[in-house]
């Protein structure tokens, strides 16, 4: 598990590349959010997270299936990995943040997930739980 990163794989960089290729502008894993967003649009208070699908639990995907040792270990981190995600997107919606979650599977459709990226951050906020 030591080699596991936590920023800058595959699926995120490919992402990065995407989205400046799009014309928008980021910041990188802002700590003072919950949750440490990868993509981060001040001006438009958005923000994206790329989850990976096995330590994020993405339903329906082959991607999320669990090891065959030590299940009591893997459920419960990988359990706690999903409820965490739920709760920092929680805390962000309730600070007026829009939060888009892309999946390491969906990048194997750039197409489709530009789409969404555009859509996502063009859309005007409607969120009005503003915290100054």
């Amino acid at each position: 598990m030591s080699r596991v990163r936590n920023k800058d794989s595959i699926p995120e960089m490919k992402l990065r590349r995407l989205v400046h290729g799009l014309g928008y502008r980021y910041r990188l894993h802002v700590g003072k959010l919950p949750g440490k967003p990868d993509l981060v649009f001040p001006g438009r208070r958005s923000v994206i997270f790329m989850h990976g699908c096995f330590w994020h639990r993405h339903p329906g995907c082959k991607l999320a299936r669990l090891p065959k040792s030590k299940l009591d270990f893997w459920v419960e981190k990988l359990e706690g990995n999903k409820q965490r995600d739920i709760t920092h997107q929680k805390q962000l919606w309730e600070l007026g943040w829009r939060v888009l979650v892309i999946w390491e599977c969906e990048m194997d459709d750039l197409e489709t997930v530009s789409l969404r990226v555009k859509e996502f951050l063009d859309t005007e906020q409607v969120n009005s739980n503003e915290i100054s």
